[in-house]
């Protein structure tokens, strides 16, 4: 990680920035943080969560701050607390457990996730051995891989797939959510030259958000002298953010976290993006930090109107206190329902200290 340096921004002369569109939260991330938000707005007691919520320090630390407690062990959580399972999809075992022990439990696993245990499920009752492609001890990989765990069988590069076992004639193919099409190519490749009838998802498993980061990406990237990439280290979108700039030839990629980690010698056309858990706040805080002398120019690759609402059994708590909340008072209960979709999980981020009721 680059050395940190003032807030007031970098020495080197930047003439010109250039952002990536889209960036930063995806539909899945907007949804998870917004629900542990809700969870955290609606009781006093602490509200816990099993793993990160996402894969974002900055977030984990606000959320720190507000009570929340992480935590790896479900065995962790005391019996009645409020429980949050986190976005990136948890082991049926750990579902299981989380209802017995948490007073009230919500699942905030991404909808794309919950796609990928279903075709585990799907596949292997009709007696297919998986190829799962995934990086070794990612929270998604371990929750897909507990699914069927003696039917499915992780790689992470062409020369894994070599050295399985003999998985017979019915093989289906899937993926980790988060991988780049580079990490999943090759692979698919290597395992449908092993077996000719591979099975495959007829919509692609990778996530539409990571792929169109990418893609957004690389139409800046040749502009760029450098370009900057905001994520933490355990996020594997941001990772393959990082990769994608380097292979593209960009002569300089700095990953950071923070505004504050900017080296102090950035110069010249600077591309900025971030990862699907990054918040918005730390994009503005590194633009306003490199102060190019040019101004901005956002460079859009798509636009993302994608939408996963909060999980239901939250929406119907939330629904239950906005009601409740206008009862007894001489208030009408609050009209219509919570529109959660006006809501920006960076504004809900930014809120959280900030004394409110639930809606």
């Amino acid at each position: 990680m680059p050395s940190a340096t003032s807030p007031t921004g970098v020495s080197g002369r930047v003439d010109r920035v250039l952002v990536a569109e889209p960036r930063g939260f995806c539909a899945g991330v907007e949804m998870a943080i917004k629900a542990l938000t809700w969870l955290v707005r609606a009781f006093d007691e602490p509200v816990y969560c099993y793993h990160e919520i996402v894969h974002n320090r900055l977030v984990v630390e606000r959320f720190e701050a507000q009570g929340v407690v992480f935590v790896d062990d479900i065995d962790d959580v005391p019996d009645g607390a409020p429980l949050m399972l986190s976005a990136h999809g948890s082991a049926p075992e750990v579902v299981r457990r989380a209802r017995q022990v948490g007073g009230y439990t919500v699942d905030a696993v991404c909808p794309l996730v919950t796609k990928v245990h279903h075709e585990v499920k799907t596949r292997t009752g009709k007696g297919y051995q998986i190829v799962y492609v995934g990086h070794a001890g990612h929270e998604e990989a371990e929750g897909t891989i507990a699914v069927a765990p003696d039917s499915v069988h992780r790689v992470e590069h062409p020369d894994d797939v070599d050295a399985l076992p003999d998985l017979g004639d019915n093989v289906a193919i899937l993926a980790q959510t988060t991988l780049s099409h580079r990490d999943w190519a090759g692979v698919v490749d290597a395992a449908s030259q092993r077996w000719p009838d591979l099975w495959s998802p007829g919509r692609s498993d990778l996530c539409f958000a990571t792929t169109n980061r990418q893609g957004a990406l690389l139409d800046l990237v040749d502009r760029c002298d450098a370009v900057v990439v905001i994520g933490s280290t355990n996020s594997s979108n941001t990772r393959a953010l990082v990769e994608l700039a380097t292979e593209a030839g960009c002569d300089r990629v700095v990953w950071i976290n923070r505004a504050e980690e900017l080296p102090d010698d950035l110069a010249g056309t600077i591309g900025v993006t971030a990862g699907a858990s990054a918040p918005e706040e730390v994009v503005t805080a590194v633009i306003e930090a490199l102060a190019p002398i040019d101004g901005v120019e956002t460079v859009r690759h798509t636009d993302e109107d994608e939408y996963f609402p909060p999980p239901r059994n939250l929406r119907d708590l939330l629904q239950a206190i906005r009601t409740f909340a206008g009862l007894g008072f001489g208030a009408p209960p609050a009209p219509g329902h919570l529109d959660d979709r006006a809501i920006d999980a960076s504004d809900a981020l930014t809120a959280l200290g900030r004394p409110s009721a639930v809606g």
